[in-house]
C-alpha cells in the first residue's frame, strides 16, 4: 500500500526533474571549485570545503597523518584563537565539523544563511594561516590515539575489520587504516604536520560546497573576497597511487579476541567503483547488494539463513561505490549459537550459487526500484546530504552531471545488468573471507 501510495503521489516525478536540482559551479582564478546548491525553503546554509587529499595519500610509515591534521585544523591561525571557529559556530547557533576519508578531507559549518560570510572568512582563513606549536602536536596526538584506543582498540569487531581490509588490498593505501596505525601515529611529529598541511591544503587542491538558502551570485562575490585572494599552491600534483596488481588467490584470515560474544563470517571482494561517465556497473552492485542482504525477510540471504534454514541471527550485504579507486562488495553472516562459522559460510556460499543458477525475483526487484526512487526523492529534503553527495563525488573524480545522473542510472538497471554485475565481482581470487571468533573451542 506504502509503495502504491508513493508511486501515485511521488514517484511519477521525471528523473530529470528529480535529479537536477538548482547546481551551478565555478572556478576561482586560483583553481578553487565552488559548486552552489539553491534550496530556498529555510534560511540555512551549508558550508563545506573539500580537499582532494585522504589517508590513501599518505606517504609511507605517516598513517594518520591527514586525520591528523584535520584535528590541528582547529587549532590558532592568523586571525583566530585555538577553538575559536567551532565557538564562534556555536555562538551563532549552527554545527560544525570535519571528517577524513580514505580520499577526502572535509570540513563544514550549518548556520543560519545570513551567517555564510563569517564561514567564509574563518575557513578561508585556516586554509593557509595555520599557525601550530610543538605543544599542539603533543595534546593533539594523543587525543588521536585515544580516539584510536576507543573506537579500534576496545572494539574486536573494528579491529577484524581493520585486519581484513589490509589483507584486502595487497598494494594499495586503502588497506591502511584512516586513523593511522598506532605505532606510527606515535610518532607523528610538528615537521610531518606542517609538511603534509602546506603541501595539500591549498584553493587549487579544494571544493568548496555552498547549499542552502543562497544565490550563484552571492557565492561568487564572497568566495572570490575571502577564497579567491589565497594565492594558488604550484606544489600541489596529481595524484599518485600505488595500484592494486591482479589478484591470483583468495584470502583468508582468522581473528581471535576474548571480547568476542558473537562470532560471525564476513567475505569482502574487490569491486569496481563509480566512474566519470560510466557508473552503471556501479549502479548494479548498488541492486545487488539490496537483493542479497537489504531485508531480513526478503532478500537472497535473510530468506536462505535466516528464515529457510534458520541458520543465522543475521545477514547483510554492502557495497560502497563513491570511491577514487578500486573498492569492494561484502557479505556478512552471524550464525545462531549452535551452527559453527564453516556451517554458515557453507549456508552462505549455497545461497549465493543458487541465486546465480535462478537468478532475480522480479517482483522483489521491482520492488526494489520504487525504494531506490523514494530514497533519491527523500534525500532531496537534506541540505547536508546533498552537500555532501556533491562534494564526497568531486573529490572522487565524478562530476556535477554524474551525480545528477545518477537516480535515472539506478532506474535504468536491469536484472541482466545485475546478474552481469554479480558474475563480474563473485571473484573467488579477489576475495577475503575472515571470521571473528572469541576462542579456539569457536571452531567447534
Amino acid at each position: 500500500m506504502l509503495i502504491r501510495f508513493l508511486t501515485v503521489l511521488g514517484l511519477c516525478l521525471p528523473l530529470q526533474a528529480l535529479a537536477q536540482a538548482k547546481v551551478s559551479e565555478f572556478m576561482l582564478d586560483n583553481g578553487m571549485q565552488v559548486v552552489v546548491v539553491e534550496d530556498h525553503r529555510a534560511p540555512v546554509v551549508v558550508h563545506m570545503v573539500w580537499y582532494k587529499v585522504g589517508a590513501a595519500d599518505e606517504a609511507p610509515g605517516k598513517s594518520g597523518i591527514a586525520h591528523f591534521l584535520e584535528h590541528l585544523m582547529f587549532k590558532k591561525t592568523k586571525n583566530l584563537a585555538s577553538g575559536e571557529l567551532s565557538d564562534t559556530v556555536a555562538a551563532n547557533g549552527g554545527s560544525d565539523n570535519a571528517f577524513t576519508n580514505q580520499d577526502y578531507t572535509g570540513y563544514y559549518q550549518r548556520v543560519a544563511a545570513d551567517r555564510l560570510e563569517l564561514m567564509m572568512r574563518m575557513e578561508a582563513d585556516r586554509m593557509t594561516g595555520l599557525q601550530l606549536s610543538v605543544d599542539d602536536i603533543a595534546t593533539e596526538r594523543d587525543v588521536v590515539i585515544e580516539e584510536r584506543n576507543q573506537r579500534t582498540e576496545s572494539s574486536p569487531g573494528a579491529l577484524f575489520n581493520e585486519q581484513r581490509q589490509a589483507a584486502m588490498y595487497m598494494n594499495h593505501n586503502y588497506g591502511v587504516p584512516v586513523i593511522g596505525w598506532m605505532h606510527e601515529m606515535e610518532n607523528l611529529n610538528f615537521d610531518d604536520a606542517v609538511a603534509f598541511y602546506k603541501l595539500h591544503y591549498a584553493p587549487n587542491n579544494a571544493i568548496l560546497v555552498v547549499a542552502g538558502d543562497v544565490t550563484p551570485g552571492q557565492v561568487k562575490t564572497l568566495s572570490e573576497q575571502y577564497y579567491g585572494v589565497i594565492p594558488a599552491n604550484p606544489k600541489v600534483q596529481p595524484r599518485l597511487r600505488t595500484q592494486e596488481p591482479p589478484h591470483r588467490s583468495e584470502r583468508r584470515m582468522t581473528y581471535y579476541d576474548e571480547r568476542v560474544a558473537q562470532p560471525y563470517v564476513s567475505r569482502s571482494y574487490l569491486a569496481p567503483e563509480r566512474d566519470s561517465g560510466d557508473q552503471k556497473t556501479a549502479a548494479a552492485l548498488v541492486y545487488l547488494a539490496e537483493i542479497l542482504g537489504g531485508s531480513g525477510a526478503t532478500s537472497v540471504l535473510g530468506k536462505a539463513l535466516q528464515f529457510d534454514t534458520q541458520q543465522a541471527i543475521y545477514t547483510s550485504a554492502y557495497y560502497g561505490g563513491t570511491s577514487l579507486d578500486d573498492t569492494t562488495f561484502g557479505l556478512i553472516a552471524v550464525p545462531v549459537p549452535d551452527v559453527t562459522l564453516q556451517q554458515v559460510e557453507d549456508a552462505m556460499d549455497d545461497a549465493i550459487a543458487k541465486f546465480m543458477a535462478t537468478g532475480i525475483d522480479l517482483q522483489i526487484f521491482k520492488r526494489i526500484k520504487v525504494q531506490m526512487r523514494a530514497s533519491e526523492i527523500y534525500a532531496m529534503d537534506n541540505v547536508v546530504g546533498i552537500a555532501n553527495r556533491y562534494g564526497a563525488a568531486l573529490t572522487q573524480g565524478l562530476t556535477i552531471a554524474d551525480v545528477q545522473d545518477w537516480p535515472r542510472i539506478l532506474q535504468a538497471v536491469t536484472t541482466d545488468e545485475v546478474m552481469t554485475a554479480a558474475r563480474l565481482v563473485f571473484n573467488q581470487k579477489a576475495s577475503v573471507t575472515g571470521w571473528l571468533m572469541g576462542m579456539q573451542e569457536d571452531l567447534k
